[in-house]
């Protein structure tokens, strides 16, 4: 397949996109080289999904300019460089899973053998099921198969887990990660920041239509200052004593695990500590702090 060898597997021209009154995109600008692996962060609304339709051509920009290799986006997927897992798509429930996919590939003039895209997006064992017997996260799992047909060198995913129970998403980027090693670039939207977190290379943070961070994991971690203290507590330390100390920034609770964030750690170490708490950790900001933190300082 011929494409422009120079040309980043993804390239956005101050981008902006408006939907009547609202804003969906303000001048978005990034490169995506070959090869790399990146999140596309953010809160409903913030962009993302008219993000991916622009790059695409789903949706055509007010202004600015999107390329994949250097091609336009039909140019790009007439010649399978590029394979998409939408959140949604026509599958038709009477049809079998394997003869979705045999189906779909017949499509295409070259592809990958239909048991290998199968076995791939872990889908082998339910191939003879019917699609409308499928859960929701097993439907996400065909039109991952569909998307890896033509052998693209990019994937684009937008909340591809949604639906998955933890084995199926733990199993999707088992998947994820045989891809990436084959070289393939990997674009996926997700609100799942601890995917993000653990597969990504580079995170792009958007807030409101605009990118407000991108960088590897480290570098958006360490735009926000402080650490995050965890913590097993008794019923002697309850969240709202904890919110009240003038060290912490935010603190939540799940079962009798407390995670606090805070710019003193050693001293909220010690107020833990002296409460009875015990399997302390420490470690630096998370994604999720750089999230709300970041969304917090754009307005939200």
């Amino acid at each position: 397949m011929e494409t422009k060898t120079n040309a980043p597997a993804v390239s956005v021209a101050s981008v902006a996109k408006t939907f009547k009154s609202v804003q969906a995109l303000k001048d978005v600008s990034f490169e995506i080289e070959r090869g790399d692996i990146v999140a596309i962060l953010g809160p409903n609304g913030a962009g993302k999904t008219t993000l991916i339709d622009t790059l695409l051509g789903l949706v055509k920009p007010d202004s600015g300019s999107t390329s994949l290799f250097g091609l336009t986006a039909s140019e790009a997927i007439a010649k399978s460089l590029v394979g998409v897992v939408m959140q949604t798509g026509g599958l038709l429930p009477n049809v079998s899973v394997r003869d979705t996919v045999s189906e779909v590939a017949a499509a295409f003039p070259n592809h990958i053998p239909v048991p290998q895209a199968l076995e791939e997006a872990n889908l082998a064992e339910i191939a003879s099921r019917k699609v409308g017997k499928c859960s929701g996260g097993e439907m996400q799992r065909i039109r991952f198969a569909l998307a890896l047909l033509g052998a693209p060198d990019l994937l684009i995913l937008d909340e591809p887990t949604a639906g998955m129970d933890p084995r199926a998403r733990r199993n999707f980027w088992a998947s994820m990660e045989m891809q990436a090693e084959r070289g393939r670039t990997i674009i996926f939207a997700t609100h799942y920041l601890e995917e993000a977190e653990h597969f990504a290379k580079r995170v792009i943070f958007m807030n409101e239509g605009e990118v407000v961070a991108d960088g590897t994991v480290a570098q958006v971690r360490g735009l926000v200052p402080g650490a995050t203290v965890e913590a097993q507590v008794s019923g002697a330390t309850s969240l709202a004593q904890v919110l009240d100390w003038p060290e912490v920034i935010n603190a939540r609770m799940e079962g009798q695990m407390l995670s606090v964030s805070t710019g003193l750690s050693d001293v909220v170490a010690r107020r833990l500590l002296d409460a009875g708490a015990t399997n302390l950790r420490i470690s630096s900001a998370s994604l999720e702090d750089t999230f709300f933190e970041l969304t917090e300082r754009n307005g939200k």
